[in-house]
């Protein structure tokens, strides 16, 4: 029969690993599922990410790929993966799909969303889930509505990068960023063909500085311009970040 190649699609709490990539430190997301495609097919499998997410970083949409001797039905890999992995990792969708597709380097874009919890008191049933901020009457959601509007569009977006980072190229295409606000949690959700490290995490902390008036909407252009991460806002924490979803056809 030959090798095969199966794609997942994986939902996950990223609370308690240290990132998707298998790592010394601590347990990860792709060693989890690697460890359970051991017991399942006897094989050493290795399997590819669409991309990294950090520690605590969750995701509903996380896209993998792995070749395979097995057998077993490319649908019925979710069945069997979701009997044998923690119940902080669920495979929603597993398929057979052609030897040359690759889950990061066949994606065209990516989808985020960053959860906000605006109130008095934090909440004990989202500590994990969502950055707690008390600007209650201070935050303006249209300020950062407005300030959201310059991000979009073709940028080098080296002032929203964590620092240190190897990557040579910062050019990055925003399509979208929408923010919708409910009762306390505001949710941000950013739509581009590809994000560097920690991008969402500081574009989110540099919008929610313009809703406290920290820094001008206005200004928001001739910040990305300046290439400067000491203009830009805070890096926002890991526990609010969601992989919503990849994209393999233009967004």
């Amino acid at each position: 029969m030959g090798m095969r190649n199966i794609k997942l699609i994986i939902e996950y709490d990223g609370t308690n690993y240290c990132g998707w990539q298998t790592q010394k430190n601590g347990p990860s997301i792709q060693a989890e599922i690697e460890k359970s495609l051991e017991k399942l097919t006897g094989e050493a499998v290795r399997i590819h990410g669409s991309g990294r997410t950090d520690a605590g970083v969750h995701a509903r949409g996380q896209v993998a790929n792995f070749m395979t001797d097995s057998t077993i039905p490319g649908d019925k890999f979710s069945y069997a993966l979701n009997n044998l992995l923690p119940r902080d990792i669920v495979i929603k969708d597993s398929t057979e799909v052609s030897p040359d597709f690759h889950a990061r380097f066949c994606a065209v874009g990516k989808k985020y969303s960053y959860l906000v919890l605006n109130s008095r008191f934090p909440t004990a049933l989202l500590r994990n889930y969502a950055y707690h901020i008390n600007y209650c009457e201070r935050l303006d959601i249209e300020k950062i509505k407005k300030a959201a509007e310059a991000f979009i569009g073709t940028h080098d977006f080296s002032g929203f990068m964590a620092a240190g980072s190897k990557i040579t190229d910062a050019v990055r295409t925003i399509y979208d960023i929408s923010v919708e606000n409910e009762k306390n949690l505001i949710c941000i959700s950013y739509k581009a063909n590809g994000f560097l490290y920690n991008m969402v995490r500081i574009i989110t902390g540099t919008l929610l500085y313009t809703g406290i008036d920290k820094i001008c909407p206005e200004d928001i252009k001739d910040i990305i311009l300046s290439k400067d991460r000491e203009r830009a806002g805070i890096t926002a924490p890991a526990c609010g970040l969601y992989l919503e979803e990849v994209y393999y056809d233009f967004p």
